[in-house]
Order: C-alpha cells, then structure tokens, then sequence
C-alpha cells in the first residue's frame, strides 16, 4: 500500500495570504495528498472553523509577541507595516519550523514567497521544498528583469520611461511606477529580502504560481526558459473554494448583495485593488472623482474604516460624495465576499 504523501504549509501571516494557501491545500488533498498549515495561534484560532470537514490539518507556533520585538496582534497589521517585520520573523520563527519538519517528517514544504529561509529549514531534514506566488507570471518577469539589468538607471529623471530589457511585449515604464525597493539606490531590508527570495527560487525545486497558462503562456514560458525559475502554474486557486465556505455572514454583505441584485446583468464595475496595496488619501480621491466621472455603477472596495457618521471628515473621500453616489455606487470599507460577488452576472468587461 502506497503512502499517503503529506505536505506542509507554510504561508505568510496575514488574511490574503491564507486564502489561497487553503485553497492551494484544498487543491492537494483532492489529489489524493495530506495537507497540514503551520500558522500563528491568532489565525489557527480564525480558520479551525472554516476548515471543518475539509480533510486539512493545522498546527500553531507558538506565540511571537512583544518579547521578540513584536507588537501584539502584527499578524492583522496592513502589508506594508508588517512587511518589515519579515526578516525578525525568519530568525523567530526558524527554530519552531525546524522542530516541526524534524517531528512530523513531511514529504514537501510550501512555503510563501516572503519566507525564503524556509528552504534551507527545509533543506536540512533533506525535505523537498517549494516556494508559493500569488503574483501572476507578468509581475514576476518584469520585477525580476528590471532587478536584474537595472534600466532605471538609464534614465535622466524619475518620470522618463524606459523599456525593460529581455520581457516580451516592448513594456515600458518609469521610476515613479517602481516599486520602492527597485527605484532606491540604498540597499533597504525589503531590496535584502527579493534578492533572498531570488536565491531561494534556485535552490528550492520550483515555485507554484496562483496563475493558468491560457492567461499568460508568453510570460508563463518566459519565466521558465528564458530567466531559468522553474515553475508551475496551479491556478486559478479560487476555484477550489465553495462559495458557502468563504467570506461569512456579515451585514454589510448581505446589504451589498441585496444592491447588487437590484442592478442589471453586466452593468456594475467592480473595483479593488487587494490587502496589499495603500494608496495615500490623494490617490483614493483621484479614484472616487474618475468612478463619479465615468457615469458608471460600481462597487469600490476600498481598506479605511469609517472614522463615525459623518462622511465629510473621510478626508479620502471628495466632499459629499456618498451621498451623490447613492443607488449608483456603493464604497465597502476593509472587507467584501469577492468571490460571491464575482459568481453574479452583473459585471461590466472593462
């Protein structure tokens, strides 16, 4: 009798990170695999429920908390502040992943892309390893290509464009579009952290990308022959997700839901831009003004909360525009049940 194969998770802490991990660990355990997510006390405690009856296993670290430099509740904190804390993570976090992989013995190590020294964890007990991407195959190409042969330096002033070299599709950019970490001489933590990640790929046995190769077969291909990461593509993870198992009751989607079915089908834009990315208050008011513009409906997920009733002091919001809005467009703050809203027919192609 065959043995079961059994696969470990390791995703990054945070509620974006975890939901493709567990469709991802869905995915395996269909074919047949055992999948078990390491995670944090506060997130083991978030999912127990969700992954009933789902055949996954989870184990905990142990707590990480202001002894080790760490602010109570950092694994709910925005991307961008807890982003920095990743390195302190690592050597934090390594000694627990060590004893874990030494105790259960599994076959395969998964870990998130902002994990890189999982690997050589990994690599120790002669435990296979993978790296995870949630990034299509396009942001991938193009991050690596502009890390590798630096055109932004070839360039007068930061709103010149320049072309980057050796990407299919004559993509150009400026160094205003860059991320931090790329448009920066100095060499900071995160810049640190991509050129780890970049070793990893090639140490490890390949990475999983969230991503179908009908999607984007030119950069699918490109990122396995020409720049030499060998990958698959395992997307699109969403897919694995039962719609009554995600994103649970909560008042604010079942009125949006209500709004959305008093609309016509492929007549609603859908707007979100994901946990990740924050836009200063000046950016999200340049977004209301061109949503007001366009004249089209719309649902604008957007991550700030409701400072109290009165909309005026939204200093992100154009005055009064709520109420301009009403029955046209519709603003969720922080959270939204995305995949039960992508699953109607309302939707207008863009």
């Amino acid at each position: 009798m065959e043995t079961q194969l059994h696969i470990f998770f390791l995703p990054m802490m945070g509620q974006g990170q975890l939901k493709p991990t567990i469709d991802m660990a869905k995915l395996f355990v269909s074919r047949g695999l055992k999948a078990t997510i390491l995670t944090s006390p506060y997130h083991a405690n978030l999912l127990s429920e969700t992954l009933e009856d789902t055949h996954i296993n989870l184990l905990s670290f142990k707590p990480i908390y202001v002894e080790n430099g760490f602010p109570r509740g950092w694994e709910s904190l925005p991307m961008d502040t807890r982003i920095d804390l990743l390195p302190k993570a690592g050597i934090t976090l390594a000694p627990q992943l060590d004893q874990l992989l030494q105790q259960h013995r599994p076959d395969c190590l998964v870990c998130g892309m902002f994990y890189p020294w999982a690997t050589d964890v990994a690599a120790k007990h002669g435990i296979h390893s993978l790296m995870f991407h949630g990034w299509c195959y396009f942001s991938h190409c193009a991050t690596l290509c502009v890390h590798r042969y630096e055109p932004q330096k070839n360039v007068s002033s930061d709103s010149d464009p320049f072309l980057i070299p050796n990407l299919p599709g004559e993509i150009k950019l400026t160094r205003n579009q860059l991320l931090d970490f790329l448009r920066k001489d100095e060499e900071t933590e995160i810049a640190k952290l991509y050129k780890e990640i970049i070793q990893a790929e090639e140490r490890c046995d390949g990475v999983l990308v969230n991503s179908f190769y009908e999607l984007e077969p030119v950069y699918a291909d490109h990122w396995k022959y020409a720049l030499g990461v060998n990958s698959w593509h395992i997307g699109p993870l969403f897919l694995h997700n039962k719609l009554d198992e995600v994103d649970k009751a909560n008042m604010d989607a079942s009125e949006s839901l209500k709004w959305l079915n008093s609309k016509k089908p492929s007549s609603v834009v859908y707007v979100c831009f994901g946990t990740n990315i924050r836009f200063s208050d000046a950016q999200l008011k340049e977004i209301a003004l061109g949503l007001e513009a366009s004249g089209q409906e719309f649902i604008w997920v957007v991550r700030r909360e409701k400072q109290d009733d009165d909309e005026v002091n939204e200093e992100w919001l154009p005055e009064r525009f709520e109420k301009r809005m009403e029955g046209k467009g519709l603003i969720l703050r922080g959270w939204a049940p995305k995949l039960r809203f992508l699953a109607m027919k309302l939707w207008e192609d863009l």
